[in-house]
């Protein structure tokens, strides 16, 4: 699994290397599916520029990031020629139902079991957890994104707590479950 949780994105340095090292591969070769659909008021769509530009800071080529927006749903065949999928930050119950209801979760997750990296920013990492119901499953707990304490860098125990915290500056790295779960940043 290549899957990095964020409350803010490519925030850091560090979250940005862990970012790279994930997709090992010359990022100007990188293919990205930028899926903004969370994005549905004023504060959520002034931050989308910012979310661009994590990828493009990273070398990714504009003309090789597709924007998305989940009115219909995608089959594997095609989600595969994606090296990268980056789900926006906005309203979390907005983007879970669009990606329900166009089938797009179950293509995700399968995206995902078979070595899809996925990076979630916000509400883009919330549909992963427990917090809503009819969410993707990935992980058995809920999810806290922009707090101002956040969990402390290092391997997460098993079984999870209820909750993880995660800070603008942090991120929940998922490389296996349920052993292979990491806080990088503070």
């Amino acid at each position: 699994m290549r899957v990095l949780l964020t409350s803010a994105g490519l925030e850091t340095t560090e979250i940005q290397k862990c970012f790279m090292e994930l997709i090992d591969k010359d990022m100007a070769l990188v293919q990205a599916l930028f899926i903004p659909t969370a994005a549905v008021n004023a504060g959520a769509i002034e931050v989308l520029p910012k979310c661009m530009n994590d990828l493009l800071k990273c070398g990714i080529p504009d003309k090789n990031i597709r924007v998305y927006d989940l009115h219909a749903g995608m089959d594997i065949g095609e989600l595969q020629r994606y090296d990268v999928v980056y789900l926006c930050g906005g309203d979390t119950c907005y983007l879970l139902e669009r990606v329900n209801d166009t089938g797009f979760g179950k293509t995700l997750m399968e995206y995902i079991q078979m070595g899809g990296a996925v990076i979630g920013v916000s509400a883009g990492s919330l549909i992963f957890s427990n917090n809503l119901c009819d969410n993707l499953g990935l992980l058995d707990t809920k999810l806290d994104v922009h707090c101002a304490d956040g969990e402390k860098r290092g391997k997460l125990a098993c079984p999870l707590k209820d909750n993880i915290r995660l800070t603008n500056t942090c991120a929940l790295l998922v490389r296996k479950l349920p052993d292979g779960l990491e806080i990088i940043g503070d």
